[in-house]
C-alpha cells in the first residue's frame, strides 16, 4: 500500500522536506498544503532585494512548478489546515477537505509578533513575513511622509536601510538600550547604530510605544510620556512567535515551539516538525533551542525528510545567519551564548571586521562584517574545536588559515 506524507507549510522547510524525502527513496504520495497562493519561496529577500524591486517574484521561488509535478507532489496552495485528527490520521482544511496521512510534517514557521497597543489596527501599520506584506510595503518607498519602524532587530534594520536608500525619512524605535540587543554583542550593536545614523536614520533607543494615533489611517506613533511621532506608515518588527496552534490543539507537546527529538520527531511518532516552529535538542550546545533562520529550516528539514523515509539522522547542524544592510553584509556562525572572551579582528571604521567569541580558548561563534574569510574559517574552527591563541586571532597580519590547520 502506498504511503502518504502530508506537509503543512509551503515555505523553506516544507520545500526542502520534499527534496529530502525523494532523495532518501520515499516513493509514496506527497501533499504540500500552504496558506499562501505562491509556490514555496525565499523569505529573506522580502526585506531586501525584492522590497527594493531588484528581484522579480519568480526568482524568489525555490523550485519551478514543473519540479513538483516531476516529483509527483500535490500542491494545495492558498489552502489552510484547520485541524489535525491524530486518531483518524487526517487533516481538515478550511475548504472542507479531509486528507489522510501516514506521516505528517509540520513546517508552519513563526509569524511576526503582533503589537498590543491602542490603534494597532489602523491602516498604515505593517508587518513583514509574506510576499503580500512586502508588496504592500513597496509603494511606501516612493510615497511622502516619515516611516516609523518599531523594533531594531534584523528585519527592522534591513527595512530601515531600504527605506532610507529610497529617500524616506526613517525613525527606528527600540525598547532596549542598543540595536540588535537580543542577538548581537555590544561592538556589533555600536557599529550598526553608527551605520544607520550616518545614513540619516533617527534611532530612538529606550523608546516604548504607547499606541497609534489617526482617523481612518495611521497619522502618528505615540510614545510613553506622550510624545507623538508623525508618520505616514509604520512597520512593526518586534520578533516572531512559533505557529503551534494546530499542534497544540492536536495535543502535541509544546514549549516555545513544537517539541521534537533529535530526529525532528514530535511526541506523536507519525508526526515530525522542522524550521522556525520547532523546539529541538542541540547535542552541540547541550540544551534545547528554537532558531529562526533559513539554514536551520533547511538543515532540520533535511533530517526530517530523511527520517520520514526511514532514516535515523540526528540533527546537529552549526547555526548560521546573515543580514544585508546598505553596503554591509553580516555573516554569523555559531551562537555566542556563554562566551568568556571576545576578540575584535579588523577595523570597524573601514566596515570590515569580525567579532570572535571564545570559550575555554576555543571558538564558539563569530560575527563577520564584510569579512567572508572570517565567516568561512570561523565555521571551520567552531566545528573542529581547535584551541586558538587570542593574540594571534586579533593580529590581522596573521593569516586566519594558519589558525584553522
Amino acid at each position: 500500500m502506498t504511503e502518504t506524507v502530508i506537509i503543512i507549510g509551503a515555505g523553506q522547510a516544507g520545500a526542502q522536506a520534499v527534496v529530502s524525502l525523494r532523495q532518501s527513496g520515499f516513493q509514496g504520495a506527497i501533499v504540500m498544503i500552504g496558506e499562501e497562493p505562491a509556490l514555496p519561496y525565499q523569505r529573506p529577500p522580502l526585506s531586501k532585494a525584492y522590497l527594493k524591486g531588484e528581484l522579480a517574484e519568480a526568482r524568489l521561488y525555490l523550485r519551478p512548478e514543473e519540479f513538483y509535478k516531476t516529483q509527483n507532489v500535490e500542491l494545495r496552495l492558498g489552502e489552510k489546515v484547520v485541524r489535525i485528527d491524530r486518531g483518524g490520521k487526517t487533516v481538515l482544511t478550511e475548504k472542507g477537505g479531509r486528507l489522510s496521512y501516514d506521516k505528517l510534517l509540520l513546517a508552519t514557521g513563526a509569524p511576526p509578533r503582533r503589537i498590543d497597543a491602542p490603534g494597532a489596527d489602523l491602516d498604515g501599520i505593517h508587518y513583514l513575513r509574506t510576499l503580500a506584506d512586502s508588496d504592500a510595503l513597496r509603494p511606501l518607498l516612493a510615497a511622502e511622509g516619515r516611516v516609523v519602524i518599531i523594533g531594531a532587530g534584523y528585519v527592522g534594520l534591513e527595512v530601515a536601510a531600504v527605506a532610507r536608500q529610497a529617500g524616506r525619512d526613517v525613525t527606528v524605535l527600540e525598547m532596549a538600550d542598543r540595536v540588535l540587543a537580543r542577538v548581537a554583542s555590544k561592538p556589533v550593536s555600536v557599529f550598526y547604530e553608527a551605520l544607520h545614523r550616518d545614513a540619516g536614520v533617527e534611532l530612538r533607543l529606550g523608546a516604548t510605544v504607547e499606541g497609534f494615533v489617526g482617523g481612518d489611517a495611521l497619522e502618528g506613533v505615540k510614545l510613553t510620556g506622550g510624545e507623538v511621532i508623525d508618520c505616514a506608515a509604520a512597520l512593526v518588527g518586534i520578533g516572531a512567535v512559533p505557529e503551534v496552534t494546530l499542534a497544540a490543539e492536536a495535543g502535541l507537546e509544546i514549549a516555545n515551539g513544537v517539541v521534537v527529538d533529535e530526529h525532528a520527531r514530535t511526541s506523536d511518532p507519525d508526526i515530525w516538525a522542522a524550521g522556525d516552529c520547532t523546539n529541538f535538542p542541540s547535542p552541540r550546545y547541550s540544551r534545547r533551542m528554537r532558531l529562526e533562520s533559513v539554514p536551520n529550516a533547511i538543515e532540520q528539514a533535511k533530517a526530517a525528510g530523511a527520517n520520514m523515509a526511514g532514516g535515523a539522522v540526528v540533527y546537529d547542524a552549526l547555526p548560521w545567519f546573515w543580514s544585508d544592510q546598505y553596503d554591509v553584509k553580516l555573516q554569523t556562525a555559531g551562537l555566542m551564548e556563554g562566551f568568556d572572551n571576545m576578540v575584535v579582528r579588523g577595523d570597524p571604521q573601514i566596515k570590515r571586521f569580525a567579532v570572535w567569541y571564545l570559550k575555554d580558548g576555543k571558538a564558539l561563534a563569530v560575527d563577520a562584517i564584510n569579512d567572508p574569510a572570517s565567516f568561512v574559517i570561523g565555521k571551520r574552527l567552531i566545528e573542529s574545536g581547535a584551541a586558538i591563541d587570542p593574540d594571534k586571532l586579533a593580529d590581522v597580519s596573521v593569516d586566519l588559515k594558519t589558525l584553522a590547520t
